[in-house]
């Protein structure tokens, strides 16, 4: 990189921490729904967001509710924390044995999610806060001494749109996270490239909007990183309220997508080894069925013919106990027929 990306990376890092620390005093003051829940909130996290401080709660500026399921004893990071709110009900949900680890850039942002630790810790009745916050970017996780293959899930709500360098941060979470791990994220997505004036106009980019992947890029640059096989559970259309906005980049089309991805080796297309996938039940809050994205859910006890790729996001992961799959890689049948999903494939998903 030379210097000049690193002037205008730098002011552009500025420019958010300006917005996010001295712009925004809560979610009221944002001009669009880029950083809204895109889905409804599931029902088993409504009482943990209840136990959550109102002041934590009203400075929230996530875009989407990527909270997986199986977080027990976990030990979960936080990319972009803000105030904590994420941070608090993950808390709740990796229990007391658990570990969450809360990235920001802000200073403002963090005195506000310290200043409630104490708070939680009681009202959470635990011997001892399962938290931290630090200061750091999240280009660069080893700021914050975290390890290589220490962490189990990585999240991270309507934040890497925010990152100049956005390919830096993919790596840092495929650097931190243990084989098998997961980066469950949400963020807003482009349908076209968004021009160089537009990423650094402080309030479209403070917005949400600026910083937004092209859809088509996003894919690219996963695969330069060898991360072939990425989900999405949600998406959502994004509403622009404000009419500067819209006459600046009302002809763009924003979506909000909830995306997941694990480190394994995955194949660039699906391919189809015979496998048939069983969901056992037992994952808490989710008796019935497991949904692992948006067209892949496994209904208890039934069986489910699914490509090599899923297959290993069942078997590999910490979702293993919760399954049972017939088959192996010993025989190749072809390409895995995904035709039947075509309609849900703008981002070509691999399955």
């Amino acid at each position: 990189m030379n210097d000049l990306s690193q002037i205008d990376n730098q002011q552009l890092a500025d420019s958010v921490k300006n917005y996010y620390g001295e712009v925004l005093a809560t979610k009221a003051d944002l001009k669009t729904s880029a950083c809204c829940p895109i889905d409804a909130m599931p029902k088993h996290l409504i009482p943990l967001l209840r136990n959550i401080h109102p002041v934590i709660q009203e400075k929230f500026y996530g875009c989407g509710s990527p909270i997986p399921h199986a977080l027990e004893g976990k030990t979960v990071l936080d990319l972009g924390c803000g105030t904590g709110r994420d941070v608090y009900l993950l808390s709740q949900l990796v229990g007391e044995k658990g570990k969450v680890i809360g990235i920001d850039m802000t200073e403002q942002q963090l005195s506000v999610a310290r200043e409630y630790q104490q708070y939680h810790q009681d009202k959470f009745n635990y011997s001892h806060s399962n938290v931290e916050f630090h200061q750091a970017y999240i280009e660069d996780l080893r700021s914050a001494d975290i390890a290589d293959n220490s962490i189990d899930v990585v999240i991270s709500n309507c934040v890497i749109n925010l990152s100049p360098e956005k390919e830096q941060v993919f790596k840092e979470i495929f650097r931190v996270l243990k084989p098998g791990g997961e980066l469950y994220f949400s963020d807003v997505f482009s349908s076209r490239r968004i021009s160089k004036t537009l990423q650094q106009d402080p309030v479209l980019l403070g917005e949400c909007l600026g910083g937004a992947m092209y859809t088509e890029d996003f894919r690219r640059l996963l695969n330069r990183l060898d991360i072939l096989d990425f989900r999405a559970t949600q998406k959502g259309q994004i509403e622009l309220h404000d009419e500067a906005i819209l006459q600046q980049a009302g002809m763009i089309d924003f979506t909000s997508i909830t995306i997941r991805a694990f480190k394994c080796d995955f194949e660039d297309i699906c391919e189809n080894y015979g496998h048939v996938a069983f969901y056992k039940g037992g994952i808490k809050n989710s008796p019935h069925a497991f949904l692992l994205d948006d067209h892949h859910l496994f209904k208890t006890g039934l069986p489910v013919p699914v490509c090599g790729n899923t297959a290993k996001m069942l078997t590999e992961t910490r979702y293993s106990e919760y399954f049972e799959v017939i088959g192996d890689f010993s025989q190749h049948y072809g390409v895995f027929d995904c035709s039947d999903d075509s309609d849900n494939n703008e981002l070509n998903l691999c399955c």
